[in-house]
């Protein structure tokens, strides 16, 4: 028995306009997005006494959050990779055969390098960004590690479930970046006291790496990913209607790598070997 198909994306040469456009994209959005998160929670800041009210808060960190994830998509940094910026995304699109294995290790490896650079400057903040970890995410006081893992299973899965529904009809298609802006304010303003609010190992790992807080980080990879694989599983049904593993510019002349990759994995097909 034998696979055919047209040939994997290793077999072309190695991507590295789009390998350096997700590190980008990544490190600018955990380099912007917990610079806000310290500065709407660091000790000291001025936003306790402007907004006293921390769920409102949360509320507001969590849209401006993920506003910064949507201006990435919208971005040409977003053109050329697709903004994928979170390791769960990228496996979702492996689930739902619109990448390769090859592209999608890549992906996560330059998801991972970028969380790192982009925590780095984070250290500018001093004493206020020391305060809070650098916005490194850890279980909630009073909740446990189980409770927390639950909570980061289920923020991911409405996640993913909402990126495949938004994904899948063109209708629709064109506003996915503006889902996330309000997704994680709701999301952050509930679930944040339990778990943080993470929904992407990545961006829990670039503040971890400089801060030093581990306590419980194996949450963070097992949760996200627990909740993209449901989320895939529920919204199987609509894998054939994703055409491109990109959150915009979805006919852009730069996709065609991903469409290369789709319509290799949707062909390949087992036939009988000599």
């Amino acid at each position: 028995m034998k696979i055919s198909g047209d040939k994997s994306q290793s077999d072309r040469g190695f991507p590295w306009p789009v390998f350096f456009s997700e590190v980008i994209g990544t490190a600018l959005l955990v380099g912007i997005g917990l610079s806000i998160v310290i500065f709407m929670f660091g000790a000291g800041t001025p936003m306790a006494a402007l907004i006293p009210s921390e769920p409102l808060r949360r509320l507001i960190t969590g849209f401006l959050f993920g506003a910064t994830g949507a201006s990435i998509a919208l971005s040409p940094v977003g053109k050329r990779s697709g903004a994928h910026i979170n390791p769960i995304v990228t496996m979702a699109f492996l689930l739902m055969g619109k990448l390769d294995l090859f592209t999608t290790f890549w992906y996560v490896v330059a998801q991972l390098l970028g969380a790192i650079l982009g925590a780095l400057p984070l250290l500018a903040w001093g004493a206020m960004g020391r305060s809070i970890d650098f916005g490194a995410t850890w279980p909630g006081e009073g909740y446990s590690f189980g409770t927390a893992l639950l909570g980061e299973a289920i923020t991911t899965c409405i996640m993913v479930t909402l990126l495949c529904v938004f994904l899948a009809f063109r209708t629709i298609r064109p506003f996915t970046p503006g889902l996330f802006p309000p997704l994680y304010a709701v999301m952050v303003w509930l679930e944040a006291p339990i778990s943080g609010t993470s929904t992407n190992p990545a961006r829990s790992l670039g503040p971890s790496v400089i801060s030093g807080q581990w306590s419980g980080w194996w949450i963070y990879w097992v949760g996200p990913i627990l909740g993209s694989l449901a989320a895939c599983l529920l919204c199987s049904y609509l894998a054939k209607r994703i055409t491109v593993a990109k959150l915009y510019y979805f006919d852009s002349d730069q996709d065609r790598l991903f469409r290369r990759m789709s319509a290799a994995r949707s062909k390949a097909q087992v036939i009988p070997g000599p």
